[in-house]
């Protein structure tokens, strides 16, 4: 099997993504819908790039180690004191955002004129997040220490837990299934696998420490990502997906002491990882179908918009907010994702509406494209709803200024004195390969020692 026409294709894409990413970045776009556009742009359903891949399949394995990536942070950054603490509150927030969505998904479904099975299908694609982009989104804007952070997180574990439910009970739907109780076997296995791993994660932190205890860093990154990965194939096999079984092992592994220790090596993984993820979901897209339903598209984006702007300034309330907060998790939350591509793929295998399929991957790209951009720019539009402007910089006291200034010129004769009687200069101690090895390396400075967790094994 000769891969390289494959390798040759896939380094193309990696750098023009980098190209359109340097570019994008200059109006504020993040990464994820450039990975999907430049997929797109190599679809096998189109002519508009030259080359093309033999063998596919090894590219859909790798998105999923993509996939396993993002959820598996999201759990290790997952913050358990924090959501235990307000459980009620955040279910009573994911619960009512969930419910909004899919009330409305449900009856556009039925306004479609699909069928009542579609009408099932679109209500999920429609009601849910995208866990992997909204936590990607979360990184890369550098809100994790936002307020409304948690409550986000929060509602996108609802999600998860619910979209575990909703796709056991979907595919038993859609496999013909009328007896009752094999779903609610699926229902009991699913409960079991969630309930054990949110046990562990809150009990046996100490317990989890000893196993991954090791000194070997190639070891140490060998056994975190082959739990991520065995937990998805976990996930997958006890029907709560394999996004779930990667977000539970990353809230057991975050309990433990080495936290830190494996967000170091687990976010450049994510970051590689991840691109494969979205340059494989714009692979799968056929321009061709767009147009048949563009209409219905439209008319769902509208809807999502309306419903998140809604619910987003509700769940926002609900947790002490602000409306700022309310739109910080508005445009967040609008993003739609892999969830969506599932249905629809259990949708086509089921026999059910050709359309549904063209109708998930334009509205998912829609969504995923627009709501980065709103997401980069959500102060901003803020400011201009709420009439608020940023805080100017504190006043500074022109004579405290004088103060200060007429002390340095005292004192600055004297320092000079001691810095160059007793500190070495640049020119003295050479850095790099020509620093000699018996020079004394400097100290580190604080802010590069790591966490007393993060050292012990």
């Amino acid at each position: 099997m000769h891969l390289g026409p494959d390798l040759l294709v896939l380094g193309a894409l990696f750098v023009i993504a980098y190209v359109l990413g340097r570019l994008g970045k200059l109006i504020g776009l993040p990464a994820i819908p450039i990975y999907m556009v430049v997929g797109l742009l190599a679809s096998p359903y189109t002519t508009w790039f030259p080359l093309s891949f033999g063998h596919g399949e090894y590219i859909e394995l790798v998105a999923v180690f993509g996939l396993i990536m993002l959820l598996f942070n999201l759990g290790l950054e997952f913050d358990q004191d924090e959501f235990f603490g307000n459980a009620g509150k955040l279910l009573l927030s994911g619960g009512t955002y969930v419910a909004i969505n899919m009330a409305a998904g449900i009856g556009f479904g039925f306004l479609v004129g699909w069928g009542t099975r579609e009408a099932l299908v679109i209500a999920g694609i429609t009601a849910t997040s995208s866990s992997a982009i909204v936590t990607k989104l979360l990184i890369e804007l550098n809100r994790l220490a936002n307020r409304e952070t948690p409550m986000i997180l929060g509602v996108t574990v609802i999600e998860d837990l619910f979209i575990a439910i909703y796709l056991a009970i979907v595919s038993v739907i859609l496999s013909g299934e009328t007896e009752i109780w094999p779903v609610i076997g699926k229902l009991a296995i699913a409960f079991l696998f969630l309930a054990a791993m949110f046990a562990v994660a809150r009990w046996g932190g100490r317990l989890v420490s000893r196993v991954m205890r090791t000194r070997d860093v190639e070891l140490f990154t060998i056994l975190f990502f082959g739990l991520a990965v065995f937990f998805g194939g976990l996930g997958d096999i006890l029907g709560v997906t394999d996004a779930i079984g990667a977000f539970m092992i990353g809230l057991v592994l975050g309990a433990t002491r080495f936290r830190n220790r494996i967000e170091q090596i687990a976010i450049p993984l994510r970051d590689v990882f991840g691109a494969f993820f979205f340059l494989n979901f714009g692979l799968g897209l056929d321009p061709a179908q767009f147009p048949s339903v563009l209409g219905p598209v439209l008319l769902a984006v509208l809807m999502t918009v309306v419903l998140n702007i809604g619910a987003g300034q509700f769940v926002a309330w609900l947790n002490g907010l602000g409306p700022q907060a309310g739109i910080n998790t508005t445009v967040i939350l609008q993003n739609r994702g892999e969830f969506g591509l599932i249905l629809a793929t259990l949708a086509l295998a089921a026999g059910l509406d050709e359309r549904i399929q063209p109708f998930a991957g334009l509205y998912v790209l829609i969504m995923a494209v627009m709501g980065p951009i709103l997401a980069v720019n959500s102060e901003r539009i803020g400011r201009v709803i709420l009439r608020t402007r940023p805080k100017p910089p504190p006043k500074r006291d022109p004579m405290a200024d004088e103060a200060i200034a007429l002390m340095e010129a005292a004192t600055a004769g004297d320092a000079d004195e001691v810095d160059t009687a007793t500190r070495p200069t640049a020119a003295t101690v050479p850095s790099g390969p020509d620093r000699p090895f018996d020079a004394e390396p400097e100290a580190p400075t604080d802010t590069e020692t790591r966490p007393a967790r993060d050292s012990e094994y």
